[in-house]
């Protein structure tokens, strides 16, 4: 009987295992250009990134047993399929370039019907059903894509969290390489420690010339990336532990997500330091700390070491030793001068001259002291608000800022939109609404503000017009350079032409000519409308023979 019982969990626990594999999504070597959990602008790279061998078009096949649950095409993400699985979770295969079969007809007539290039759809759990190794897609370079690959999301379908999808590709992963840390960067904590005599954060290479001091409360944050055989990418590090003397007092475990978390990668990075200590207002699952949230008491006059264990997916691992010399020194006293206090666990309020700034409880990540300041008189539309002294200070979701209107030299308050600056003055549209006199809009930043005004239409321009007919494809080039690219139509002889962005940051419009919906053999007009964020308008025609 105990014989029966043994065979029997050895057959499920192989079919467990089983479950827990895919097939290969491509017929290529599996290699990465990106790994799970990178960091990125305000996010967290949500999946895998497998090499396409610089080509477009290859064969997508699904992973295993289950059915397509939603189909996309976005500006963002370009061609986007959803397959939910029966093993229990869903991927998300993006920048593909087509769908195939029944799914790319369904999408064509989708997208003439509702005369949009994005569309967004979900069939019946029974209406594509999809076997492991089918082909369902090709893979491509579309929407906000750098280059051609496939991007590969995995999702738990029960918690809806996303999760690290290289160890279900294990077996087909060769990469004996670990992570390697570049830098060490000590954070003293303010009014409470020192490094090197001073009280703000100062980065050394991993094996300083001379020793670093410290004293006090301290802080610690490593750069670091993994790397894999035979590739020259790097990639985020899956797991970062700190030990002091021997003591764990950190760890950092990248392996699964919910899209709430994502912001959380603002209070735990800096410049690509990965921090190991946690902000109080940073509720990130994948950071642990046993004790005063990973920040280190240098308490007395002796060496401390700390030791960085890093370690990639695939259980590569490799060791980092930094001494600090505690060495007692003054603590300069927290010197704040005019500067509002913000704390991380209240609503925070800040007003100057027409500006208003509201920030919900729960936006901040830690007490911030914030130095704001209103720009000289230019004689703007509005004023300049420098609100953290030329900084930004991250928020977690966003806060209601308003700006007044000291001047209105256009009378459509649709033209008038509120700017970030960046530390060099650059502008960059965040929108808003006109109202009561003022601007108002949503931010996600304590930084600089401003609004400005867009009475310019965007440009369009045709990308060697001769070649339309011969080549069957259209591209007309947009230029705007202040509220963006809102909206844009097309129509070819007063009919809907269905024209996209194939890839976001080449920007360029492509309408491909289809035979069943313009005749061939004569003259056609193409019409385009074009409007930007504050509804400029620019209508172009332009004749061409097909």
């Amino acid at each position: 009987m105990n014989y029966y019982l043994l065979l029997l969990s050895l057959v499920c626990a192989f079919a467990s295992l089983r479950a827990q594999e895919f097939v290969p999504p491509l017929d290529v070597p599996m290699v990465f250009s990106g790994n799970f959990g990178e960091i990125r602008a305000n996010h967290f790279h949500g999946g895998l990134d497998f090499k396409t061998e610089g080509r477009t078009g290859l064969k997508v096949r699904a992973l295993a047993d289950g059915h397509i649950e939603r189909i996309r095409v976005t500006h963002g993400s370009g061609y986007v399929l959803h397959v939910a699985y029966d093993n229990g979770y869903t991927t998300i295969c993006r920048h593909l370039s087509a769908f195939v079969g029944d799914v790319a007809r369904r999408v064509e007539e989708l997208q003439y019907e509702q005369e949009s290039w994005e569309v967004d759809f979900e069939p019946r759990p029974d209406e594509y059903s999809v076997r492991a190794g089918q082909v369902i897609a090709l893979s491509g370079n579309t929407g906000y894509s750098f280059g051609p690959h496939l991007h590969l999301d995995l999702i738990e379908s029960a918690t809806g969290e996303s999760v690290d999808p290289l160890p279900f590709f294990r077996r087909y992963v060769k990469d004996t390489t670990p992570p390697r840390a570049l830098g060490i960067k000590l954070f003293p904590r303010r009014g409470r420690g020192v490094v090197q005599g001073q009280g703000e954060p100062q980065a050394f290479p991993i094996h300083p010339k001379k020793p670093v001091e410290a004293w006090g409360w301290i802080g610690m944050a490593i750069l670091a990336y993994d790397y894999m055989d035979g590739v020259h990418n790097h990639y985020g590090v899956h797991t970062v532990v700190l030990e002091v003397d021997g003591k764990e007092v950190f760890r950092s475990t990248v392996d699964r997500f919910r899209d709430d978390e994502n912001l959380y990668i603002n209070s735990w990075t800096e410049g690509g330091y990965m921090k190991s200590f946690i902000d109080p207002g940073n509720h990130l699952r994948m950071l642990q700390a046993p004790s005063h949230r990973g920040w280190v008491n240098i308490c007395e006059e002796r060496p401390y070491r700390f030791t960085y264990i890093l370690s990639d997916a695939l259980g590569n691992t490799s060791r980092v030793e930094f001494t600090v010399q505690g060495r007692p020194m003054p603590i300069p006293p927290l010197s704040v001068g005019k500067a509002k206090l913000l704390r991380w666990q209240e609503a925070g309020y800040l007003s100057a001259l027409g500006m208003h700034l509201a920030i919900p409880r729960g936006r901040l990540y830690k007490d911030e002291y914030v130095h704001y300041e209103v720009g000289a008189d230019d004689g703007g539309v509005a004023f300049t608000y420098r609100l953290a002294g030329g900084k930004s200070i991250p928020l977690h979701h966003y806060a209601e800022l308003s700006i007044g209107l000291r001047h209105k030299p256009v009378k459509d308050s649709t033209k008038y939109y509120v700017a970030t600056l960046s530390p060099r003055g650059k502008a960059s549209y965040v929108g808003g609404t006109y109202r009561d006199g003022a601007m108002h809009a949503r931010v996600r930043a304590i930084a600089s503000y401003t609004v400005l005004v867009d009475t310019t239409p965007p440009r369009i321009t045709p990308v060697n017009p001769r070649t339309w007919g011969k080549r069957g494809r259209i591209v007309l080039r947009v230029g705007e350079k202040q509220s963006g690219l809102a909206r844009y139509r097309a129509t070819i002889d007063g009919r809907y032409a269905l024209m996209g962005k194939p890839n976001s940051l080449d920007g360029r419009l492509v309408c491909h000519l289809d035979p069943r919906r313009v005749p061939r053999g004569g003259r056609h007009v193409l019409r385009v409308e074009v409007e930007d964020g504050c509804g400029n308008r620019c209508v172009e025609e332009y004749p061409f023979v097909w």
